[in-house]
């Protein structure tokens, strides 16, 4: 090995906190893209050892074997064993184990051994450990295993100091890589290992004679077939609250810094740069801040989900909806790529990988974006608050998200009914296999590593408006502007521009479902990313209104639309067909267009006749 270029790779089963070091050791200076040709996620960053090495670490996908059975695995073993092309073989292997719970991760030891590695044995949690009575002989498990082994408390400041230590001790030296042993082990292999992982386990580690009960008894009301489901339900029900009432005054400030800013422009240039004024106005600044006003409430999604992923409690989750989404043809392990769809569908669809079984994940794909991802929520925030009283009922409840709450509902009744339909038409002789989890201890929410899971998602966020969003405002803003309206015309400029004519060209096709033109022209950039409908709304009108329009976009849709419309644009992004990007996601996740194109025509299909169905009613029962 060089001292110029060390390159670490973090292996370890999932729970094991190997994200929590990963984030201690490396701190903002870190990176998130996908692999080259798969969408499986690429974490590194780096660091400098006490000594002054300059180190690369790579955070690897987690895993309970490198048998390869799901596409997070091949990853893993792919690199270990210097397969991966474009990716660097590791100097050194740090194995991640849960000090309070060493079986799953010792086997996979055994099995890093195999592959000849330079490899170290990293003790995370080391104090939750000692807190309830677990003695772990180091020196005794060094000996069986032939390894190192460093301890560490990846959630507290110092924490990661031995283990700093030891790497530049062990880095210090000549490791040479031994020549591979690694083969596919069979079931027959892995019931060998666990064997021996279970030996030196008795020898090297005592469990207390009376084990720390705060876990069971907590999990004795939280996973009761009743009660559990209430709980779950109140957090989602809590969730959705705070998306309406936290976020209100960040929400506000944002609006109205984006307005001012406007209206600074607006008053800045002359009225013979009307057009340059507004496209900085109605096109950039109307457009881009209209959905990034929006982030304070995505922003509350990601805390929620990283909070509950943190506490222990999401896999909780999967073992209560498990018998229920049985029921619908869906595995266990499909809950928490589903939740994840919750925030984006993308991260959810490339959370399948997690389900062994290719059916069973194909199915979990299909329904994910029927979850409603944090690129609905502006689109159902315009809508709700322009038509919804901003009321409280029985004291405590806020109208608006109880209605927000049920739009979630919705999606999620919608995703298990499609499945049930797959299931039934397509997979009718497949039973999906046993659902066997494990269940990690609950755990104080690491606050660094949450701050850091959020921040990185407000920056995704940012960048796609900074990008996709932008271009779609800028597309949007020259149809709506271009050709302006011939001398002496009558009526907004904007109904002799392209998107008049595009708008009108689509409108008797979307008129049945209570859609007008301007909402035609907002839905087809709304393919690339759900947020451009709402600023592409804004944009259209606040250029056939006037500024006004731009700053009150929610009074005007109230003037302008019936509340049957409102009703059927509601319904209509339940299933609305996903952008672009989950569109490329879920071919290259399923190997081909196949999939993709069923997809996005059987949620066209349902949005168009659910919006349908809901116009007339809402018009039958007089809601003009």
């Amino acid at each position: 090995m060089t001292t110029a270029s060390l390159r670490l790779a973090l292996v370890g089963a999932p729970n094991t906190g190997k994200t929590s070091l990963f984030n201690s050791l490396t701190g903002s200076r870190q990176k998130v893209a996908n692999y080259p040709g798969v969408t499986v996620e690429r974490k590194s960053g780096g660091f400098v050892t006490p000594e002054g090495r300059s180190v690369t670490v790579l955070d690897l996908p987690g895993t309970y074997s490198l048998r390869g059975r799901s596409p997070d695995e091949e990853i893993t073993r792919d690199i270990v064993l210097g397969r991966f092309d474009g990716e660097a073989v590791p100097d050194l292997v740090l194995c991640v184990a849960d000090a309070t719970n060493l079986r799953l991760t010792l086997r996979l030891v055994l099995e890093l051994k195999r592959v000849g590695r330079p490899m170290m044995l990293v003790l995370n949690m080391i104090d939750i450990a000692k807190r309830r009575g677990v003695t772990i002989d180091l020196d005794r498990m060094s000996q069986e295993l032939g390894l190192p082994i460093v301890t560490s408390v990846a959630v507290r400041k110092g924490g990661v100091d031995e283990l700093l230590k030891r790497t530049d001790e062990f880095l210090a030296k000549s490791h040479e890589a031994a020549a591979s042993q690694w083969t596919t082990p069979t079931i027959a292999d892995l019931k060998a290992a666990q064997r021996e992982a279970d030996r030196i386990i008795a020898a090297a580690v005592t469990l207390p004679t009376k084990p720390d009960t705060l876990t069971n008894r907590i999990d004795s009301v939280v996973l009761h077939p009743v009660w559990g489901l209430i709980i779950l339900a109140v957090i989602l029900f809590v969730m959705f609250q705070a998306v309406f009432t936290w976020a209100q005054p960040a929400m506000e400030l944002l609006s109205g810094g984006f307005a001012a800013l406007g209206q600074l422009i607006h008053d800045l240039l002359p009225e013979s740069w009307s057009l340059l004024q507004s496209f900085l106005q109605n096109g950039l600044i109307s457009g881009v801040g209209s959905v990034i006003v929006f982030l304070p409430q995505i922003i509350i999604i990601f805390l929620f989900i990283l909070l509950l992923e943190d506490f222990g409690y999401m896999a909780r989750a999967a073992f209560l909806m498990d018998r229920i989404m049985g029921g619908a043809g869906l595995h266990g392990r499909a809950f928490i790529p589903l939740l994840s769809s919750f925030a984006c569908a993308i991260p959810g669809i490339m959370a399948t990988r997690v389900i062994d079984n290719r059916r069973d994940r194909l199915t979990t794909i299909l329904i994910a974006p029927l979850m409603t991802c944090s690129a609905r929520i502006p689109v159902y925030t315009l809508i709700i608050s322009a038509f919804v009283p901003a009321t409280t009922l029985w004291g405590f409840v806020n109208l608006q998200g109880l209605v927000m709450f049920g739009l979630y509902a919705a999606g999620i009744t919608s995703a298990l009914t499609v499945s049930a339909i797959a299931k039934f038409f397509l997979w009718r002789d497949h039973a999906p296999a046993p659902f066997m989890l494990e269940l990690p201890d609950y755990k104080v929410p690491r606050l660094r590593s949450i701050a850091i899971g959020v921040l990185n998602r407000a920056k995704m966020f940012l960048y796609r408006a900074g990008t996709t969003i932008l271009s779609m405002m800028v597309l949007i803003w020259f149809l709506a502007s271009f050709p302006t309206a011939p001398a002496g015309a009558e009526g907004p400029a904007i109904n002799y521009s392209f998107a008049a004519m595009i708008g009108h060209a689509l409108e008797p096709l979307l008129r049945p479902i209570g859609f007008n033109w301007q909402i035609a022209v907002a839905l087809i950039p709304g393919m690339a990313a759900r947020e451009v409908a709402v600023a592409a709304l804004g944009t259209v009108y606040s250029i056939e209104g006037g500024k006004e329009a731009a700053e009150q976009i929610g009074q005007v849709l109230a003037q302008k639309w019936t509340l049957a419309t409102a009703l059927s644009m509601l319904v209509w992004y339940i299933f609305a067909p996903q952008c672009a990007s989950t569109l490329a996601v879920i071919r290259r996740e399923t190997g081909g267009a196949k999939w993709m194109v069923v997809t996005f025509l059987y949620m066209l299909a349902l949005a168009y006749a659910a919006s349908f169905l809901t116009f007339n009613l809402a018009q039958a029962l007089g809601l003009h």
